[in-house]
């Protein structure tokens, strides 16, 4: 028996990895965060399987959950959204499961980043404008963010910034960004990326608090923030494309 932690991606039922619908398929018991699950994904589960939406449960009452069926042989499916390495709460979950005996492994899965990179299609590192990419989150009711890690302190590197778990927060966030980034540097708001209800905001700094109130959007939205979501035409490209990049051609059978 095997508790699996699964990324189960942005949310859409067909960017789940071909490991993790397998999983899905043979464990008896799935665990699931239904507030950023599209319902889609759970048809990957066996029929019969025990469905619990794990939305409504303190950590206690989910590894009851994985315990109850440790033992009774059963493989636990335990469905991350995003990927299961960023704000998925692995390390709490798995630190009980060593201490009751109960084995477990982990799958990745399409981090909400990415996806919305995806659909906003654009690439977050742009040569020589660009080439790093910080993933954070802001306190709110949450746990404290530690003091080496302020927003300001990131802002001042001019990195493509992801903020996760912040959209109640968008004005004052925008506002403490406009010193180091400008008020007119790019911002896209996306919410729900790859799912039906999927919504993407565009504007900048000085804009982008506007829309996202409109909106009325509460959680489930990732906020990207940098030049390289607007890259000017003249941006020097990849050296690694370049023709006159010196390249070795390597020899041997059918080279």
């Amino acid at each position: 028996m095997t508790v699996h932690f699964i990324g189960a991606g942005p949310g859409a039922a067909d960017l789940l990895t071909v490991r993790a619908v397998h999983l899905l398929r043979t464990s008896p018991v799935c665990l699931y965060a239904g507030t950023y699950l599209d319902p889609e994904v759970l048809a990957h589960c066996a029929p019969g399987a025990e469905l619990i939406d794990t939305q409504h449960l303190d950590l206690d009452r989910i590894i009851e959950h994985c315990r109850t069926a440790h033992a009774a042989a059963q493989d636990v499916a335990r469905l991350c959204s995003g990927d299961p390495s960023i704000y998925s709460a692995l390390t709490e979950q798995t630190r009980r499961l060593d201490a009751l005996g109960v084995p477990w492994d982990v799958t990745p899965g399409v981090p909400a980043y990415a996806a919305a990179a995806a659909l906003l299609g654009t690439e977050l590192t742009v040569p020589e404008l660009v080439q790093s990419v910080v993933l954070t989150r802001t306190q709110a009711r949450s746990t404290a963010m530690p003091r080496s890690e302020a927003l300001g302190g990131f802002a001042r590197t001019g990195a493509t910034l992801v903020l996760h778990l912040a959209i109640t927060r968008i004005r004052a966030l925008a506002d403490e960004l406009c010193g180091d980034y400008g008020t007119d540097c790019p911002v896209a708001v996306v919410y729900r990326a790859s799912q039906p209800d999927q919504l993407v905001l565009r504007g900048t700094l000085a804009t982008i608090a506007d829309q996202v109130e409109a909106a009325e959007l509460r959680q489930a939205a990732v906020i990207l923030v940098g030049r390289a979501l607007a890259p000017v035409a003249h941006c020097v490209e990849s050296h690694l494309y370049d023709p006159a990049r010196v390249r070795h051609i390597a020899s041997g059978p059918g080279r």
